[in-house]
């Protein structure tokens, strides 16, 4: 017999060995339902909280009180938004800087915002409105800059003095259309149609939450429940999630110089921390080419510790290959 014979000789025939019917679409929905099963419940116990979106809507009916103060803000140009500068705003002097280099300047204003006229004037002059608002708008649009941020400023001062800043509440004078403007603002909101005015950009699916963000953020409303929630600044949350649950535990060492001064207080502490960071990233980059550093690992000797069961064996004599001499 020849060795190709001999070969073929030593294949195994197929039909030789036992067989048993199997049933595969049978053992893939076993498979998939007890996936999908298993799936749902490790997700209704360890998933996040789904959260009810806040909105302009939520935020009104909830807080007016609030939503009047901000909306006053906005009209008159003293909100965080309105002061904030790049991207947003010129505001001369708000921009953070690293040292002489100001990055949020030279990036410019690339969503640029007018909160009286974005937050407010636009929203209403866009809705039907009854007369007495219609005059109301004239009414400020016909004002001299100086008289429109004297009738803000007044009107936010009697709200601050108001019992629990209550509108209805307020007492004193020389507000112009002020009152009449934040209150059907208040109205609007708090029907919804807000909303929609905020996010309208003339596409077919609006996905712009900016202004609405925005807004939202210059109120104390928000703060107030993402303290609650544990996500304020100094609660670490930027790596945490909502209520009790682990966030972004990997964003430690970001959120950590918030923490600790001269960070803390600072007005630049963005723009440091972003330098800090970026100079980190740097050092860890280039650690092989550090001299000093890059023999920490040698020095220490911790590679042994990790491969110690390696080391255990070759630093024996009858572990060692000695065939190169």
């Amino acid at each position: 017999m020849t060795r190709r014979r001999r070969e073929r000789a030593a294949v195994p025939d197929p039909a030789a060995f036992p067989t048993r019917s199997y049933d595969l679409v049978k053992e893939f929905t076993i498979a998939l339902v007890v996936v999908a099963l298993l799936t749902a419940a490790l997700a209704a116990v360890f998933s996040s909280p789904d959260d009810r979106p806040v909105t302009l809507a939520s935020w009104s009916r909830a807080d007016g009180a609030d939503f009047t103060a901000t909306a006053a803000a906005e009209l008159g140009g003293t909100s965080g938004t309105a002061e904030y500068g790049p991207p947003y705003n010129h505001t001369p002097g708000a921009a953070q800087k690293l040292g002489p280099l100001g990055l949020q300047s030279a990036a410019g204003v690339r969503i640029p915002i007018d909160t009286a006229e974005d937050f407010v004037l636009r929203p209403l002059a866009n809705a039907p409105q009854p007369p007495v608002v219609r005059v109301a708008l004239a009414a400020w649009a016909a004002a001299p800059a100086a008289r429109q941020q004297a009738w803000t400023k007044a009107y936010s001062d009697a709200l601050a003095k108001a019992p629990g800043g209550d509108p209805a509440k307020v007492t004193g004078g020389g507000f112009g259309p002020v009152p009449v403007l934040v209150a059907r603002l208040l109205d609007m909101a708090r029907s919804g149609a807000l909303d929609g005015q905020l996010q309208a950009e003339g596409k077919f699916y609006e996905t712009d939450y900016t202004r609405p963000l925005l807004f939202l953020s210059d109120g104390s409303y928000l703060e107030t429940l993402a303290r609650a929630q544990h996500l304020g600044g100094d609660q670490w949350g930027m790596m945490n999630e909502t209520g009790d649950y682990p966030g972004q535990a990997w964003l430690w060492l970001y959120t950590f110089w918030y923490q600790i001064e001269p960070f803390k207080s600072s007005g630049n502490a963005d723009a440091l921390i972003w330098g800090l960071m970026a100079l980190l990233s740097l050092g860890l980059l280039l650690v092989p080419f550090i001299p000093g550093v890059r023999s920490i690992p040698r020095w220490t000797r911790v590679h042994r510790l990790i491969w110690r069961s390696y080391h255990r064996t070759a630093d024996r004599p009858e572990g060692r290959d000695n065939s190169l001499g």
